[in-house]
């Protein structure tokens, strides 16, 4: 190889590392709890919003949401975070999912049109 390859292949390994790099610092979640006193979530059904709640006041509990078509979502809320811990929908992707962490990303059950979601106050 000659020395022009060489330099050539060094800036762009040198240019994925630090696209890299930047990638996950910005993209790596913040904890919400952390930086503010509440943290709001909001559960949406087909596009009307069943609940706001503030998961920093929220106490351990499960409820169920029924869907008008048929089928039910458990929604489970522990240690200040949210999950869909149990659902008969045939592919169990929103149980599959785990706890709401990023803003970016909310829990989705597509055939029970359920989503949960971070939420500013402000919008609640």
């Amino acid at each position: 190889m000659t020395k022009g390859v060489k330099i050539c292949i060094a800036a762009v390994g040198a240019i994925f590392i630090v696209s890299l790099v930047l990638t996950v610092r910005f993209l790596t979640p913040t904890d919400k709890n952390a930086s503010e006193g509440s943290v709001w979530v909001e559960i949406v059904q087909d596009n009307n919003v069943l609940f706001t709640l503030d998961l920093s006041r929220e106490d351990d509990r499960s409820f169920r949401i029924e869907s008008p078509e048929g089928g039910w979502n458990e929604v489970t809320i522990k240690d200040h975070s949210i999950m869909i811990s149990d659902a008969d929908c045939p592919d169990h992707t929103c149980v599959k999912t785990g706890t709401l962490r990023y803003d970016y990303l909310p829990i989705v059950c597509l055939p029970h049109k359920l989503i949960i979601r971070f939420c500013d106050k402000e919008n609640s």
